[in-house]
Protein backbone atom coordinates (compact mmCIF):
# COMPACT_ATOMS: atom_id res chain seq x y z
CA UNK A 1 0.00 0.00 0.00
CA UNK A 2 2.66 2.65 0.85
CA UNK A 3 4.60 1.84 -2.34
CA UNK A 4 1.53 2.36 -4.51
CA UNK A 5 1.05 5.79 -2.89
CA UNK A 6 4.65 6.64 -3.72
CA UNK A 7 3.95 5.95 -7.38
CA UNK A 8 0.91 8.20 -7.47
CA UNK A 9 2.57 11.29 -6.05
CA UNK A 10 5.19 11.86 -8.79
CA UNK A 11 2.57 11.41 -11.51
CA UNK A 12 0.36 14.06 -9.92
CA UNK A 13 3.24 16.48 -9.64
CA UNK A 14 4.18 15.92 -13.27
CA UNK A 15 0.68 16.57 -14.65
CA UNK A 16 0.33 19.74 -12.57
CA UNK A 17 3.63 21.08 -13.93
CA UNK A 18 2.50 20.42 -17.49
CA UNK A 19 -0.89 22.06 -17.05
CA UNK A 20 0.70 25.19 -15.57
CA UNK A 21 2.87 25.67 -18.63
CA UNK A 22 0.65 23.98 -21.19
CA UNK A 23 0.66 26.95 -23.54
CA UNK A 24 2.11 26.08 -26.95
CA UNK A 25 4.28 28.61 -28.74
CA UNK A 26 3.50 29.23 -32.38
CA UNK A 27 6.60 28.74 -34.59
CA UNK A 28 6.11 32.23 -36.04
CA UNK A 29 6.96 33.68 -32.59
CA UNK A 30 10.40 32.07 -32.64
CA UNK A 31 11.04 32.81 -36.33
CA UNK A 32 10.16 36.50 -36.04
CA UNK A 33 12.21 36.82 -32.85
CA UNK A 34 15.24 35.35 -34.66
CA UNK A 35 14.72 37.88 -37.46
CA UNK A 36 14.58 40.72 -34.92
CA UNK A 37 17.74 39.46 -33.22
CA UNK A 38 19.85 38.51 -36.24
CA UNK A 39 18.61 40.65 -39.12
CA UNK A 40 17.04 43.52 -37.16
CA UNK A 41 14.01 43.38 -39.49
CA UNK A 42 11.77 44.55 -36.66
CA UNK A 43 12.06 47.07 -33.82
CA UNK A 44 9.57 45.14 -31.68
CA UNK A 45 7.15 42.23 -31.55
CA UNK A 46 3.93 42.07 -29.53
CA UNK A 47 2.69 38.58 -28.62
CA UNK A 48 -0.78 37.52 -27.55
CA UNK A 49 -2.12 34.31 -26.00
CA UNK A 50 -4.92 32.93 -28.17
CA UNK A 51 -6.98 31.09 -25.56
CA UNK A 52 -9.08 29.23 -28.15
CA UNK A 53 -6.06 27.38 -29.55
CA UNK A 54 -3.97 27.57 -26.33
CA UNK A 55 -1.07 29.17 -28.15
CA UNK A 56 1.13 32.26 -27.98
CA UNK A 57 0.93 34.05 -31.34
CA UNK A 58 2.42 37.16 -32.97
CA UNK A 59 0.01 40.09 -32.77
CA UNK A 60 2.10 42.95 -34.18
CA UNK A 61 5.50 43.47 -35.79
CA UNK A 62 7.11 46.90 -35.45
CA UNK A 63 9.08 48.26 -38.41
CA UNK A 64 12.76 49.11 -37.76
CA UNK A 65 11.99 52.86 -37.97
CA UNK A 66 9.22 52.76 -35.34
CA UNK A 67 9.83 54.44 -32.00
CA UNK A 68 9.44 53.36 -28.40
CA UNK A 69 6.23 55.44 -28.28
CA UNK A 70 4.88 53.49 -31.27
CA UNK A 71 5.71 50.32 -29.34
CA UNK A 72 3.98 51.30 -26.08
CA UNK A 73 0.92 52.48 -28.04
CA UNK A 74 0.38 48.83 -29.12
CA UNK A 75 -0.47 47.66 -25.60
CA UNK A 76 -4.22 47.39 -24.96
CA UNK A 77 -5.20 49.14 -21.71
CA UNK A 78 -7.28 46.20 -20.40
CA UNK A 79 -5.50 43.10 -21.77
CA UNK A 80 -2.24 41.32 -21.03
CA UNK A 81 0.52 40.91 -23.61
CA UNK A 82 4.13 39.81 -23.95
CA UNK A 83 6.50 41.85 -26.08
CA UNK A 84 10.12 42.22 -27.08
CA UNK A 85 11.78 45.50 -27.97
CA UNK A 86 15.21 45.98 -29.55
CA UNK A 87 16.51 49.04 -27.71
CA UNK A 88 19.43 51.01 -29.21
CA UNK A 89 21.48 53.23 -26.92
CA UNK A 90 24.88 54.85 -26.48
CA UNK A 91 26.98 53.93 -23.43
CA UNK A 92 28.87 56.43 -21.26
CA UNK A 93 31.99 55.41 -23.23
CA UNK A 94 30.15 56.53 -26.41
CA UNK A 95 29.65 52.99 -27.75
CA UNK A 96 26.57 52.21 -29.83
CA UNK A 97 24.80 49.16 -28.32
CA UNK A 98 21.46 47.44 -28.29
CA UNK A 99 19.65 45.22 -25.81
CA UNK A 100 16.58 43.08 -26.30
CA UNK A 101 13.95 43.73 -23.66
CA UNK A 102 11.18 41.30 -22.77
CA UNK A 103 8.10 43.03 -21.36
CA UNK A 104 5.29 41.26 -19.56
CA UNK A 105 2.32 43.65 -19.72
CA UNK A 106 -0.36 42.85 -17.16
CA UNK A 107 -2.56 45.89 -16.46
CA UNK A 108 -4.51 45.93 -13.21
CA UNK A 109 -7.73 46.33 -15.20
CA UNK A 110 -7.28 43.06 -17.14
CA UNK A 111 -9.24 39.95 -16.16
CA UNK A 112 -7.83 37.87 -13.29
CA UNK A 113 -7.94 34.72 -15.44
CA UNK A 114 -5.90 36.44 -18.14
CA UNK A 115 -3.32 37.71 -15.64
CA UNK A 116 -2.94 34.20 -14.23
CA UNK A 117 -2.60 32.66 -17.69
CA UNK A 118 0.09 35.13 -18.76
CA UNK A 119 1.94 34.81 -15.44
CA UNK A 120 1.97 30.99 -15.53
CA UNK A 121 3.09 30.82 -19.18
CA UNK A 122 5.71 33.59 -19.09
CA UNK A 123 8.85 31.67 -18.12
CA UNK A 124 8.30 28.89 -20.61
CA UNK A 125 7.59 31.37 -23.39
CA UNK A 126 10.63 33.46 -22.50
CA UNK A 127 12.85 30.36 -22.70
CA UNK A 128 11.76 29.90 -26.33
CA UNK A 129 13.19 33.32 -27.18
CA UNK A 130 16.92 32.88 -26.82
CA UNK A 131 18.71 36.22 -26.53
CA UNK A 132 16.57 38.29 -24.18
CA UNK A 133 18.80 40.48 -22.04
CA UNK A 134 16.45 42.45 -19.79
CA UNK A 135 12.98 41.68 -18.45
CA UNK A 136 10.40 44.22 -17.32
CA UNK A 137 7.06 43.57 -15.65
CA UNK A 138 4.54 46.37 -16.13
CA UNK A 139 1.03 46.91 -14.80
CA UNK A 140 0.73 50.48 -16.07
CA UNK A 141 2.62 52.54 -18.71
CA UNK A 142 4.77 54.37 -16.14
CA UNK A 143 6.46 51.07 -15.22
CA UNK A 144 7.88 50.74 -18.73
CA UNK A 145 8.66 54.38 -19.49
CA UNK A 146 11.62 55.15 -21.75
CA UNK A 147 13.56 56.38 -18.69
CA UNK A 148 13.13 53.01 -16.95
CA UNK A 149 14.23 51.20 -20.12
CA UNK A 150 17.31 53.44 -20.45
CA UNK A 151 18.14 52.88 -16.79
CA UNK A 152 17.90 49.09 -17.15
CA UNK A 153 19.92 49.07 -20.39
CA UNK A 154 23.01 50.79 -19.01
Amino acid sequence: FPSSLGLLIPRCRESMANSASGMAVNDECKLKFLELKAKRNFRFIVFKIDEKIQQVTVEKLGRPDESYDDFTACFPPNECRYAVFDFDFVTDENCQKSKIFFIAWSPDSSKVRSKMLYASSKDRFKRELDGIQVELQATDPSEMSIDIVKGRAL
